[in-house]
């Protein structure tokens, strides 16, 4: 059996019994929109958070592709995904499932003290626990620690072992978000920038807006290469509005969005920020 025949028959069989399946390209991350879908014209909702009303036959919109729908599984759209695809992903939260995913054995450890035990599924560096429920997904929870649920997708790598447990509300804590913490003053200038007469051009909103929109457009249609673009891109925004203290936490929040939603973790894009801060020395 050819590997794209692997895939197709493994969602299929997911599809079977009621999990929503997607595949996935090189980077293990979903198929970018197709020209029609392209930045939401269709009518779906911003950063794939919800399908909207698009009917595309591709697997658009990230975790919101994934089907149960056999027929779909094996249109001419999605074979021509399987073909290109590495692996099969599903959404958790359309199966009624949690996964909590421990990237390490420092993770694993913790989890072992921390949470009852579940279906536990091997992965390359660390383990899937599922449990049967859903809830809100959330990246870096704790130190190597996300849960993907509703709104997320998962690897499938295997049915795992071990009964499934009920999600208990010590994985629900773990997606509270705290308190923000109060901003910070904004950033001064050694020296008025040229061209501004003193004011710094870049507070002006028009001007920080389409800086910051062609960024998160530049991350969203990336269709290779996620990692390198996305600190390519904090590297651009940070280089032309990062001295001046026109950045703001809602700004930041908008560019890792971009990022998370093509694959990447809350980690990387905190690593690619501080790396590109450093790089400016900022």
């Amino acid at each position: 059996m050819s590997e794209t025949l692997h895939l197709q028959h493994t969602a299929l069989s997911l599809a079977a019994s009621g999990v929503p399946v997607l595949p996935l390209r090189r980077g293990k991350v979903p198929f970018g929109n197709c020209t029609t879908c392209a930045d939401n014209a269709c009518g779906g909702r911003p950063n794939m958070k919800v399908p909207g009303p698009c009917r595309c036959p591709a697997p658009c919109h990230g975790w919101a592709a994934a089907t149960t729908d056999p027929a779909v599984i094996v249109s001419p759209a999605w074979a021509a995904a399987w073909r290109q695809a590495v692996c099969v992903a599903y959404h958790p939260g359309g199966a009624g499932l949690t996964v909590v995913d421990l990237d390490d054995a420092d993770a694993i450890a913790w989890a072992r003290t921390a949470l009852p035990a579940t279906r536990t599924v091997p992965t390359t560096r660390g383990e899937h626990w599922i449990y049967r429920g859903t809830m809100t997904s959330r990246n870096a929870v704790r130190p190597g620690v996300d849960i993907k649920s509703a709104m997320a997708y998962a690897r499938w790598l295997g049915p795992g072992t071990g009964a499934l447990a009920a999600l208990p509300d010590a994985v629900r804590a773990l997606a509270v978000k705290k308190p923000s913490p109060a901003p910070r003053a904004p950033q001064t200038l050694p020296r008025p920038l040229r061209g501004g007469q003193g004011e710094c051009p870049h507070r002006t909103p028009v001007f920080l807006e389409r800086g910051v929109a062609m960024a998160e457009q530049r991350i969203t249609e990336v269709s290779s290469g996620v990692h390198a673009t996305v600190y390519r891109t904090f590297l651009a925004v940070l280089s032309r509005h990062g001295r001046c203290g026109c950045l703001t936490d809602t700004h930041v929040a908008r560019l890792f969005t971009a990022a998370q939603a093509k694959g990447e973790t809350l980690r990387h894009c905190t690593d690619a920020w501080t790396n590109a801060r450093t790089t400016l020395g900022l």
